[in-house]
């Protein structure tokens, strides 16, 4: 489970800093081609806790019909990131993507609800990642010493 929550964590890492680099080039932004995503060390535990709650909804949800399934992923994310936004805000005085300054669909500052989508496909995107990494991860606990 450890190994799955350093993927998962370097994983989003790397998802997000390609997602904000790319979009800011998109938007002009930025109007190089250097591509400097940004990320926030916040987000790594964010991520490797994908193996908490990610992986348990998927193996019980597994049959289900794939609207569904991308609906259960959707509202679980939000919920996740919502409350990651407003617990960090209370410990450190901010969250540190506020989204309040960037979207009018923002809750709080703390989710996009233009970002549906985004969540509803990362989370579909996300079922044959984690199939794959619980094949995987025994090679990789009998490669290590």
């Amino acid at each position: 489970m450890l190994i799955r929550f350093i993927l998962y964590g370097l994983g989003g890492w790397c998802g997000e800093v390609l997602f904000t680099a790319s979009r800011d080039r998109l938007r002009g932004r930025v109007h190089d081609w250097k591509l400097k995503g940004t990320t926030y060390l916040w987000m790594f535990p964010l991520y490797g806790s994908i193996v908490l709650l990610y992986e348990p909804v998927h193996e019980a949800i597994r049959s289900w019909p794939w609207i569904a399934r991308g609906a259960c992923y959707l509202i679980g994310f939000f919920a996740v990131e919502y409350l990651a936004g407003w617990l960090l805000k209370r410990l450190t005085g901010s969250c540190p993507w506020d989204y309040s300054v960037w979207s009018r669909f923002s809750v709080h500052g703390y989710i996009r609800l233009d970002y549906a989508p985004i969540w509803f496909l990362i989370g579909l995107a996300l079922e044959p990642v984690h199939d794959f990494l619980v094949r995987l991860t025994p090679a990789i606990q009998a490669a290590l010493p």
